[in-house]
């Protein structure tokens, strides 16, 4: 992640990352650091694959602490009471008919920290993103997927 790059997020985004982060600074620090303690009392620590596997989750701890800290600080809310209902922008829901498959489709566009397919949550910058952005109900967009070209219909924008 680009270190000075701001972070679109929503307020609900934004929310999940300060309570992930106060969760691992308070309670998973502590786990960790209980866990080091535990493997060093086990003795040598040059042959305890307990304290090196202790040692590796701080670290990895600590990395995602500092990426999340990076976050917050780059962080650029979005005021989703002035998004413009016209068009497609970032924190839009927007409802879309894949034309070949026949589906509707409710996607919410948010910045890449934030997208989550899994919850119909995409990314500004991935292609069907990238592609329905500042786009109009009624229009028609095509898409390069990996499996050739996605056609979408713009049904609706909410917020």
């Amino acid at each position: 992640m680009d270190t000075n790059k701001e972070v679109l997020l929503t307020k609900e985004g934004y929310k999940k990352i300060e309570d992930e982060l106060e969760f691992l600074k308070a309670v998973r620090r502590r786990e960790v650091a209980e866990r080091i303690k535990v493997a060093i009392s086990f003795g040598d620590i040059s042959e305890n694959s307990e304290y090196d596997e202790a040692k590796n989750e701080q670290a990895q701890l600590e990395e995602r602490i500092l990426k999340l800290e990076n976050m917050v600080r780059k962080a650029v809310i979005i005021d989703e009471s002035k998004i413009d209902l016209s068009i497609v922008t970032i924190g839009s829901v927007v409802k879309v008919k894949d034309i070949d498959f026949d589906e509707v489709v409710e996607y919410t566009i948010v910045g890449s920290a934030e997208a989550d397919p899994y919850e119909f949550k995409i990314s500004n910058e991935s292609p069907v993103g990238r592609a329905l952005l500042e786009k109009k109900v009624g229009d028609t967009v095509d898409v390069q997927v990996p499996d050739g070209i996605a056609k979408f219909e713009i049904l609706e924008i909410k917020r």
